[in-house]
């Protein structure tokens, strides 16, 4: 009998000449006897009987301990055996193979899971659009009734998303039924198209497709192309799996991090050396338009530093505790590794930079119905045509309010991810420009986050006090450099820090008054690193948008000035009144903020009569006490008390050593940003520090003023040091203010 049976579908198969009107190629234009389409049916219906008939007895053979029929049967599925020679394409027969145990799915067991395993490897992506069809509806069959299969298939799919899986699809040599090349695209959309459906069938899918998306997520040492490729692919995922798109796009982050923190060079740095080497192609091909078989030799190359490497990822938990605040990852020095991470991570945040702009930029699609493989348009992505597109329709208000819901979700999705990870990690450059973009799309986004900042700089005390220190960080740099954060907004911050640093100083002013002592406690240390922190913002903020904390009352004191009278002092916001207390107290800001912080706004505070710094500024540096916030901090003219200048040295060491003024003088979150081909999403609403310097003709008036006042307060301060720095006016230090950590001589011709 069953002889007889593989004989039979030996005969049915192995003489495609006697059976040329039962295959008809799908996209072949060839000449044949006219069959009826229902003679066809007919046709086909037989041999899938047959087939039927072979696979219920072996699997009856099989449940009886013979398994000699289940393997010929498990050999259908061994492609290395059935494509040879010039046999014709094996997929109309494993086609109806899988039309026949799409009738028997129930009765395939763990002891018949070979058999699965066979037909869940099968390169099915790069085979014709009648097989895709038919093996969509037998795996949603499978995992409907099998769900023990399930972590297989969607183990399959999701390493199908990598870019390694197009070139292994290769090895099967079977060609696409259409004359269309076929490219990647098509492949990965067919990947989509079967997971699409699968989340039609399981509700619960999410939970276990996570975990598998995440492991097998490139190692960070994989080429650009492998990463930008998978990453490509999780975001689409997310459009159709709203379930898993936090925990997606806080994947996607990750990586970004991981690699962000490896480059601590200057990127002019790279760029001179790079000048020296070969030049970079002009045209870059999408690899998802290459066609399948056409890869060459360059991409293996490409990622040979990755071979090595399992394609498990180091996302874990602890793989980035090394690079979190308060430790010192190893830092490459290797320029092509360097060059190669730079090239990684702007790819990789321009494709998320390019998925938010696509969901601020156009309506969102309805939610995902998934429909039957079998009712799938012909001109989809899976099975490309010429027909034309339906016409654009202009979105609904309902679509506009779920894309404004969506954004709205996204954004609080992405600020849990600057809190939990981007927030933490001190040596980032680049990534937290994700949050910087995102804010300026809606007012209430930017309030939001600075909200977040100033909550955990200010108010949450349970926070670790290197990250309240960070959160200040944030603030300062997000506020001077967004432009859309307006005058109003920039004035709500700098009162909030001010007070808080009224608050510090009244309270020290108390324990000095009660302990007859200016020594702060010691268990006070972590508090006044915070204070330094805020110090240091409310310096930055006022170098870039002194501006706006002038009072109203300004514009008219100007005109008055025009027709003669002597020029006003500027009247500021009151809440800026307490920096003359902070800056003259024994915790001394202007010797343990960023020396190169300390200087702009000394200069900028004098140009503008604001508040002189160079008197303490100068007995800092005469009274060191072995203590360097970094270069020597340039000065200005002497100028103000005997007591001013004694009162602000007296800094305790205890302050001192538990600061953290290493961070402070390197961590300045939103530098300008160099990565060239993301670049263009910020440039739009960046504030470059040329655009609000101080004209030097204005600096010099200014300077001008403090000179006649000089004559008559004692000796000048040698101020060679200053003008040699920064001839350049107010510019030379913030216009390229770094956060790498470069040893202090080195910080004036690092740009700082």
């Amino acid at each position: 009998m069953e002889q007889s049976q593989v004989k039979v579908v030996a005969s049915a198969t192995d003489n495609p000449k006697k059976h040329t009107k039962s295959f008809p190629a799908p996209t072949l234009s060839i000449a044949r006897p006219i069959a009826t389409n229902s003679r066809i049916r007919q046709d086909e219906q037989y041999r899938k009987d047959m087939y039927l008939a072979f696979i219920n007895n072996a699997l009856q053979q099989k449940a009886k301990g013979n398994s000699e029929a289940f393997d010929e049967l498990l050999d259908q599925f061994n492609l290395k055996n059935s494509a040879s020679g010039e046999a014709p394409s094996p997929s109309p027969q494993l086609r109806l193979w899988i039309l026949a145990l799409s009738h028997v799915v129930s009765r395939l067991d763990r002891p018949l899971a070979p058999l699965v395993e066979a037909i869940v490897n099968l390169p099915w992506t790069t085979m014709d659009n009648a097989f895709v069809k038919s093996y969509t509806t037998f795996i949603g069959m499978l995992v409907s009734a099998r769900p023990e299969y399930l972590s297989l298939v969607l183990g399959t799919i999701t390493r199908g998303f990598t870019h390694q899986s197009g070139l292994q699809a290769l090895d099967s040599s079977l060609p696409e039924g259409s004359s269309r090349p076929l490219t990647r695209r098509v492949v990965y959309e067919r990947q989509h198209y079967l997971l699409r459906h699968l989340l039609s069938l399981i509700p619960t899918l999410p939970s276990t497709l996570q975990p598998l998306l995440l492991s097998n997520f490139p190692h960070k040492r994989q080429s650009q192309v492998a990463q930008i490729t998978y990453i490509r692919n999780l975001l689409q995922v997310m459009d159709y799996c709203p379930e898993l798109a936090d925990r997606i796009l806080a994947t996607i982050v990750d990586r970004a991090l991981q690699i962000d923190v490896e480059i601590q060079v200057e990127l002019e740095e790279l760029e001179e050396l790079e000048g020296a080497g070969e030049q970079e192609e002009v045209f870059e091909l999408d690899p998802f338009d290459t066609v399948v078989g056409q890869e060459g030799s360059d991409e293996e190359s490409e990622s040979e530093d990755g071979d090595d490497v399992d394609n498990f990822s180091d996302l874990s938990s602890d793989a980035g505790g090394d690079d979190e605040l308060g430790e010192e990852p190893e830092v490459p020095t290797d320029f092509r590794h360097v060059q190669d991470m730079v090239s990684k991570l702007d790819a990789i945040l321009k494709l998320i930079f390019d998925h938010f702009n696509r969901t601020h930029a156009s309506t969102p699609p309805l939610p995902a119905l998934v429909q039957s493989p079998m009712s799938s348009r012909p001109d989809s992505p899976l099975f490309p045509s010429d027909t034309p597109s339906e016409p654009y329709r202009p979105p609904s208000p309902e679509s506009l309010e779920r894309g404004k819901a969506r954004r709205r979700a996204q954004f609080h999705a992405l600020l849990s991810i600057f809190d939990r990870a981007i927030i933490r990690t001190f040596k980032s450059r680049y990534t937290q420009f994700l949050v910087f973009w995102y804010s300026s799309l809606d007012p209430e986004f930017s309030d939001l986050f600075q909200g977040m900042l100033v909550s955990k700089a200010l108010l949450e005390d349970d926070q670790p006090v290197v990250t309240r220190a960070a959160a200040a960080s944030y603030i300062a740099s997000f506020v001077s450099r967004a432009q859309f954060v307006d005058r109003e907004g920039t004035r709500r911050v700098v009162s909030v820090l001010c007070n808080f640093l009224k608050s510090h100083i009244d309270i020290m002013d108390a324990v000095t008054m009660q302990t007859g002592t200016t020594l702060p406690p010691t268990q006070s240390m972590g508090n006044h690193s915070v204070f330094y922190a805020v110090c240091q913002a409310v310096f930055l903020v006022f170098c870039f948008r002194w501006r706006d904390l002038v009072e109203e009352e300004e514009e008219d004191m100007d005109e008055l000035s025009s027709v003669g009278a002597s020029a006003p002092t500027k009247k500021w916001m009151p809440e800026l009144g307490v920096i003359q207390r902070v800056i003259t107290s024994p915790l001394n800001p202007l010797k343990v903020c960023s020396a190169n912080v300390v200087t702009q706004f000394a200069r900028v505070s004098q140009a503008t009569d604001f508040i002189y710094c160079y008197t303490i500024m100068e007995s800092n540096r005469r009274n060191e006490t072995g203590y360097s916030s970094g270069p020597s901090t340039p000065v200005g003219n002497d100028r103000g008390t005997h007591s001013a200048r004694s009162r602000a040295t007296a800094v305790h060491p205890a302050v001192l050593g538990h600061s953290i003024n290493a961070e402070l003088n390197t961590f300045f979150p939103f530098d300008p940003y160099k990565l060239p081909k993301s670049a263009s999403y910020i440039e739009g609403v960046y504030r470059e520090w040329s655009s609000v310097a101080i004209d030097d003709e204005e600096e010099d008036e200014g300077e001008e003023e403090e000179d006649e006042g000089d004559v008559a307060q004692g000796p000048a301060i040698p101020t060679s040091d200053a003008t040699q720095d920064d001839t350049d006016g107010l510019g030379a230090s913030f216009g390229g203010m770094s956060i790498s950590p470069i040893p202090p001589r080195n910080l004036v011709s690092a740009g700082l």
